[in-house]
């Protein structure tokens, strides 16, 4: 898997539970940069400032090597780095995952705040969902009204992503595709045209692959 290819959050996800009356609310959120995960932990305590604990965890991977945690006042080891520890297991980066606690009057001990944490940051990582990103090149076709349906419905057919439409004199459409099916791509098309149609590459850009495409 090249530098490009990694697995990262999906969305925002969220979780809360309950555990000897202690309540445990986990969030966690795709990053891209230390400025971001930091305004993301502010944001948290920001959210929940009467809380007795916001522990959190972050891994960047792109641009700069570099990951943090925070166990915010519980026992060493029992927050922070399970918090880690989940992110890591499910071989993810560029993203942050944060739990706040509220105390419920009754001690969990180590051993109880560790699966805690750990329950709740799997369930907001889930509730995110999981992605891989691949390196995808944006190409723009170019072709009359009359093929915009026929285009729209191959592309679509073919799992590529329209990332734009203009309306002009004639319609420019700008497509994504995973850049190892670039030359695929293009054959297609020229092929599926009658090679009135030649995609013209236009950049490089993340893309997002559905795990089950793997």
């Amino acid at each position: 898997m090249s530098r490009s290819d990694f697995f990262t959050l999906s969305d925002k996800g969220e979780s809360k539970i309950e555990i000897k009356q202690s309540v445990f609310i986990g969030q966690a959120v795709r990053i891209y940069s230390p400025e971001e995960a930091d305004a993301f932990v502010k944001g948290v305590k920001a959210q929940y400032p009467d809380a007795r604990h916001n522990c959190y965890a972050w891994i960047l991977s792109s641009g700069v090597n570099m990951q943090k945690y925070s166990d915010d006042g519980e026992p060493s080891g029992t927050a922070g780095m399970p918090l880690l520890s989940v992110l890591e297991k499910n071989g993810l980066t560029d993203c942050a995952v944060a739990v706040t606690r509220y105390f419920g009057g009754i001690l969990l001990g180590k051993g109880g705040l560790v699966r805690a944490y750990t329950e709740a940051a799997s369930t907001a990582v889930a509730d995110a969902g999981v992605v891989k990103i691949i390196e995808g090149t944006e190409y723009k076709m170019t072709f009359g009204y009359d093929a915009v349906d026929k285009m729209t419905r191959h592309v679509t057919n073919k799992g590529w992503e329209i990332v734009g439409t203009e309306y002009a004199e004639n319609v420019q459409m700008t497509i994504l595709c995973p850049t190892y099916e670039g030359e695929d791509m293009i054959a297609d098309i020229v092929d599926v045209s009658a090679g009135r149609i030649i995609p013209e590459k236009v950049g490089t850009r993340e893309m997002a692959c559905p795990l089950d495409n793997d």
